[in-house]
């Protein structure tokens, strides 16, 4: 686990929007978002699978790309800082990405201190995937797109083949989700016992799953808390941290 970083409060949490220029309410709902509730925070904490697929920092000439990261830019620029954890949708993201939004990209897993003091309580965060370990061929897959070597040759290849390659593997979930059990679709308890374990943090927060809800695990004789954070599909909602109590919030949907 690397070393936490500090962040100031109150913070905010979002994750798994899937932008897409073909999902206009969504898009326009995340500038609003942007242009009030996201103002009015310390910190800004996006953790992945903020666009439907990010084929590669060289789609930043995509319009629709442009838009959404200078939304970002602008929230950053007033002053709050923004944070960033791939998800398994844009994985890819990377340092062309992040000074474009000007936000700070983190590790999945990462810890965060509210504060600088060394014993202040950390927060665990991740986008999730990682927790889903019941679902073999998912995991198989992950290893491999993770792995640099694989994402330096996939990054080899023109943009459109990369996006042609990406729409197919997008198909191929979806029909591959409809077999699958929705139980080993969700995080493995275990898994998430070893990360509390490994982490020593009380609170655990992650997206991917789309299964909003507040947990409670007892790992090592201890009360830990897990949050799984909502998708924006229907209504744009988020996750608030004032350094006493999280708060779940949503927007007013168009």
């Amino acid at each position: 686990m690397p070393a936490a970083f500090h962040a100031r409060l109150p913070a905010l949490f979002i994750s798994d929007l899937h932008l897409a220029e073909d999902a206009p309410d969504t898009a326009e709902a995340f500038i609003e978002f942007l242009q009030g509730p996201a103002l009015e925070a310390a910190s800004l904490f996006i953790l992945g699978d903020l666009f439907e697929y990010w084929a590669g920092d060289d789609d930043l000439d995509d319009a629709f790309n442009q838009r959404m990261c200078a939304a970002i830019r602008a929230v950053s620029d007033a002053g709050v800082a923004v944070f960033f954890i791939r998800g398994n949708r844009d994985l890819l993201a990377g340092d062309g990405f992040a000074l474009a939004a000007g936000l700070t990209l983190l590790p999945d897993p990462c810890l965060v201190r509210f504060g600088q003091a060394a014993d202040t309580p950390a927060l665990l965060l991740s986008h999730g995937d990682v927790l889903c370990t019941d679902d073999l061929a998912y995991q198989a897959y992950r290893r491999q797109v993770h792995d640099p070597a694989w994402q330096r040759g996939f990054l080899a290849q023109p943009l459109a083949a990369r996006k042609a390659f990406i729409e197919s593997l997008r198909r191929k979930s979806e029909a591959a989700k409809q077999t699958k059990a929705m139980e080993i679709m969700d995080v493995n308890a275990d898994a998430v016992a070893a990360l509390f374990h490994t982490a020593d943090a009380a609170v655990l927060v992650h997206g991917h799953t789309h299964r909003p809800a507040r947990h409670v695990h007892a790992v090592d004789g201890r009360q830990r808390i897990r949050w799984v954070l909502a998708d924006w599909h229907g209504e744009p909602r988020w996750l608030t941290f004032d350094g006493r109590q999280f708060t779940t919030e949503a927007g007013t949907p168009d």
